[in-house]
């Protein structure tokens, strides 16, 4: 049995979801359901928090702007910790209104985590020719796929990022797209994350396919080019005024604590790649991708083509820089277009008549039930991974930093790893041992001798980590404070401590 062909590409109205009021009520309560059910997990099992002790950096730096107008992590100390200066300024907006910071984040997340579904509903109509329903089927499966809606309720620039992919993608894809406000979109992606440059890939690639002739060609390059520099140039200059770099801080912090990570072997890499990533409905979605790859490649369709080239080089690009941790987070913006080839692939199926009747609607009937059912257990098992996330954070890190807060000194310098919450609850001055808000150690991150004499060049008071992260440092201290919480060492870790530098 060969596979079925997709309909023809083009509808007569593809963005209607957009307009429709039937369609944002839907999703809209679908999001607050979603959403609100791994808040209230949260709440019930320990307290409403983050998962992620960097949606704390976030935080602190968007504080500071707000309420002192400078881009700094410690106030009067301008820094380059923050990896997306636009969500950072986004955030700023609840602190100046003088909300709570999580009521403001979230808000912003239920807002993304809609607009990533309805986007996702109008791509579906668009690429697949007769898809109408009442019920935004595609958009549903986009608010209960458990990433996004971890990552909507993470405090993470994430969805912020995958929402401009996805716009990317739907003009893209038109017969005529607007190369301009493609190099806008770039532009303004590279502000939310650094790796939002790889898009110019797909625009070029697809302008150099579609234009006819080396002058419309050209005249699309230079077209995607200017509207990307406007954004761009921007971006560089704010980072080389704050950091003496085009990039942030934590741009190059990351690739340098990984560097032993990066000489492990690659088929593991990969293994671990594909588990985060196919770990829900994308599993069950993925011979859609494979059919709907092929409608475009029959068709010519080369947006989509270059869309699907961009979504394995992305990934490419972590697998060999990034491990893939904390649920694949780095890999989140890119599972967007895998969904939307994906339900291409699933509803041009659905709506196609060439197979036998019987055996169609089984076929249609066991992969529909296949994939709710695993979206909906993947969406109550990343309920329980959201929960424990938000608890490790909580009872570590947070606590960690409110009795630094409370039992040190005032004018007593720390040196910390994870800086999150303590540059949020806490005012003692930081040395920043990612590297984030203090760049010189980057080039030594994991070299524990040398550390220590950087310690004792600063005249550090106190160490705050975990002490298997630094096993010579904190060989011969003493704590003076440990949390004591029970779930990191259930899960095997150890727990945060803060010990008196230098030791004995």
């Amino acid at each position: 049995m060969s596979l079925p062909s997709s309909p023809k590409t083009f509808t007569p109205n593809p963005l209607k979801p957009i307009f429709d009021w039937r369609t944002w009520l839907i999703l809209l309560i679908a999001a607050a359901i979603s959403m609100g059910g791994y808040l209230a997990a949260s709440a019930i099992h320990l307290r409403i928090g983050f998962p992620l002790d960097d949606a704390w950096i976030h935080q602190t730096y968007s504080r500071n702007l707000a309420l002192n107008g400078e881009w700094a992590f410690i106030p009067g100390q301008p820094s380059g910790g923050s990896t997306s200066p636009l969500w950072t300024a986004f955030l700023a907006v609840g602190h100046v209104l003088g909300l709570s910071p999580f009521i403001w984040t979230f808000f912003l997340g239920g807002v993304l985590l809609t607009g990533l579904a309805l986007l996702t509903e109008a791509g579906v109509s668009r690429i697949v020719d007769g898809h109408h329903s009442k019920i935004p089927w595609a958009g549903l499966l986009v608010i209960f796929e458990w990433h996004f809606v971890w990552s909507s309720a993470s405090g993470m620039e994430t969805l912020l990022h995958a929402l401009l992919i996805l716009v990317v993608c739907l003009l893209l894809i038109k017969k005529t797209p607007r190369w301009f406000i493609l190099g806008c979109l770039i532009g303004l992606s590279v502000w939310v994350r650094p790796d939002g440059i790889t898009l110019l890939g797909p625009i070029l690639l697809t302008a150099f396919c579609v234009e006819k002739g080396w002058k419309k060609q050209s005249r699309a390059f230079a077209w995607t080019l200017l509207g990307f520099g406007i954004l761009v140039f921007p971006y560089l200059m704010f980072n080389l005024s704050i950091t003496g770099h085009i990039f942030p801080s934590t741009f190059y912090a990351k690739q340098a604590e990984y560097v032993d990570w990066q000489a492990g072997p690659l088929a593991s890499r990969i293994g671990e790649l594909a588990l985060q990533f196919l770990a829900g409905p994308a599993i069950i979605l993925l011979p859609g991708v494979v059919m709907q790859i092929r409608n475009a490649t029959q068709q010519k369709a080369w947006g989509q083509l270059s869309l699907f080239i961009w979504m394995l080089g992305y990934l490419g690009i972590y697998l060999l820089r990034l491990p893939v941790y904390q649920h694949g987070r780095y890999l989140i913006p890119a599972m967007p277009v895998f969904f939307f080839l994906g339900l291409g692939g699933y509803f041009g199926f659905f709506l196609q008549g060439r197979m036998q009747i019987k055996l169609h609607r089984l076929l249609k009937l066991s992969w529909g039930a296949a994939l709710g059912l695993v979206c909906s257990g993947f969406w109550l098992m990343g309920m329980q991974s959201y929960t424990a996330d938000v608890e490790f954070i909580e009872t570590e890190m947070v606590d960690t930093a409110h009795w630094v807060a409370e039992n040190l000194p005032e004018d007593a310098l720390i040196a910390a790893h994870d800086i999150g919450a303590l540059g949020y609850f806490d005012y003692h001055p930081l040395v920043d041992l990612a590297g984030l808000i203090s760049p010189d150690v980057i080039t030594f991150l994991r070299d524990e001798d040398q550390l220590a004499d950087y310690l004792e060049e600063q005249g550090v008071d106190y160490l705050v980590a975990f002490p298997d992260w630094y096993p010579s440092l904190t060989s011969n201290l003493v704590p003076i404070f440990s949390t004591g919480a029970s779930y990191a060492p259930s899960v095997g870790e150890t727990n945060m401590a803060v010990y008196q530098w230098p030791g004995p």
